[in-house]
């Protein structure tokens, strides 16, 4: 018994001690800046050439469509702002010619909230959305990333055609909100 007296004391003190806690804290400074990147992957210069008709009264045929380009964005908006939007236009209109375009859904490595494709557009002067809805959002980088671009020309007006080589015309894309 006198042993028993002895210990009990001695337990108390220890689990005491076991049970003991301490807390503390730190403060974490966090910055995420808005965040408005896009490009078009990859560089250079995409060239349609209408081939002649072989015979008499044939209508000239379109080229085949271009789907080598990609349009790859990072964004990051405001607490509460607006979804961002792709648009693009043309320096100039080629008389008796369409150009148009058409971005398809987002696919490769990306994440977050990606846009939205529009229908196929015919580009002009005046700025159209391409893709619209882009939040929070990256989709990799460089070709098969992002969304896909089928571009395409066609004729629209005969009476409007002239003999051309080697216009230039410029896709200007552009992402707003």
């Amino acid at each position: 018994m006198n042993y028993f007296k002895t210990l009990f004391p001695i337990l108390i003190i220890c689990s005491c001690n076991f049970w003991s806690q301490t807390t503390g804290n730190s403060t974490v400074g966090v910055t995420l800046p808005i965040v408005t990147l896009m490009d078009i992957e990859p560089a250079g210069t995409i060239n349609f050439n209408f081939p002649a008709p072989t015979e008499a009264g044939r209508p000239l045929v379109s080229p085949a469509s271009n789907t080598s380009k990609w349009v790859n964005y990072t964004s990051a908006i405001a607490t509460a702002g607006l979804s961002k939007r792709i648009t693009a236009s043309i320096n100039q209109i080629i008389p008796g010619i369409d150009i148009k375009i058409q971005a398809a859904t987002a696919s490769g490595s990306g994440g977050g909230v990606l846009g939205t494709p529009s229908s196929q557009i015919t580009l002009n002067s005046t700025a159209q959305t391409v893709i619209s809805g882009i939040r929070g959002a990256y989709t990799g980088n460089g070709a098969n990333n992002g969304h896909r671009l089928t571009i395409s020309v066609s004729t629209n007006t005969y009476a409007n055609l002239s003999a051309i080589t080697n216009t230039p015309v410029i896709i200007t894309y552009t992402i707003t909100e």
